[in-house]
Order: structure tokens, then C-alpha cells, then sequence
């Protein structure tokens, strides 16, 4: 038997970031291959810009729940990159709004077809395995209970409740 299954939940954590390094990796190849020099980590913020901008850093923190020092990183990088540009708000300065370049805008219409291909390709995947078409609302579950109660607060009353 493999070893991470052998070890149920000890590691769903390990399990899920091995499968997601999987997921971003494959993906990367096939951007190498199309020859767009894209990153998969980059694709929330690329998602969300190609719905709306300019887009406050702080609003793509809070939509992709993740830290505004995380979301001011990736844009600078991205920036730098010439992918991106970034403003200050009329209403506020202190505020940065972002926004795609041209090279930005031209490298978000070369990947678009592929983000419809990935999805194609991982609904495919799913329908192979007839329980592996819960796995999302599975994950939304699992999210949505621990944003009720962190697991750590799950453990330490496991700890109590065992003693």
C-alpha cells in the first residue's frame, strides 16, 4: 500500500498540496508548450482582473482570501513583469488600483482558450470516477466547516475529550 494513503487523514494537508503542486505543474507545461510565458500561480489575479478592472489590491485580497501583502507581491512581480500596471485611486491615494498592460491584455487572450481546455480536460478527468465527481463540493464542505471551527480548535478538543 502507498504511504500517504496508508495514513489517512494524518495527511490530507500533504495529499492536497502534492496534488495541487501536480495540477500547477502539468498546467505549466502546457503554457511552456503553447510557448506563453505564464504561470499558473498567477492565475487568480489574471482570473479576476479579466472580469473587471482596474481592481483595488485590497478587493483582490478580499476575493481571493488571501493576504494583501501576498496579492501586493504578485503584482509587483507581475509588474515588473510589464503584465501589469498599477495606479493610485483618485478617491483615495493610499489605495493602488491594477490593471492589465497591452502585453498583459495580449498574453490574457493566449491564454483564455487554455483555461477553456483545462477545464474541459479536468471535467473529463472527474467523469472517469464516479466518486470523484463530489470532489468540489466536497471541498466546499470541508472549507465551510472549518471556517465554522478552525481545526486547531478541533484537535485541542479532541486532545481534551481523550484524556
Amino acid at each position: 500500500m502507498s504511504f500517504y494513503p496508508s495514513l489517512g487523514y494524518l495527511v490530507f494537508g500533504s495529499r492536497l498540496r502534492r496534488l495541487s503542486e501536480y495540477f500547477l505543474m502539468e498546467v505549466n507545461k502546457v503554457y511552456e508548450q503553447a510557448g506563453i510565458p505564464f504561470d499558473a500561480s498567477w492565475f487568480p489575479v489574471f482570473y479576476l482582473l479579466s472580469g473587471q478592472q482596474p481592481m483595488p489590491i485590497i478587493d483582490i485580497a478580499a476575493q481571493l482570501e488571501i493576504s494583501h501583502s501576498a496579492v501586493s507581491q504578485m503584482v509587483t512581480n507581475l509588474r515588473k513583469k510589464g503584465l501589469l500596471k498599477t495606479t493610485p485611486c483618485k478617491e483615495d491615494g493610499r489605495r493602488q488600483l491594477v490593471a492589465f498592460t497591452k502585453k498583459g491584455t495580449e498574453m490574457l487572450h493566449q491564454i483564455q482558450p487554455i483555461w477553456k481546455a483545462i477545464s474541459i480536460a479536468m471535467e473529463d478527468l472527474v467523469m472517469e470516477n464516479k466518486q470523484s465527481q463530489q470532489l468540489l463540493a466536497a471541498i466546499a464542505q470541508v472549507e465551510q466547516a472549518v471556517q465554522q471551527q478552525p481545526l486547531s480548535e478541533r484537535v485541542v478538543h479532541s486532545l481534551h475529550k481523550n484524556k
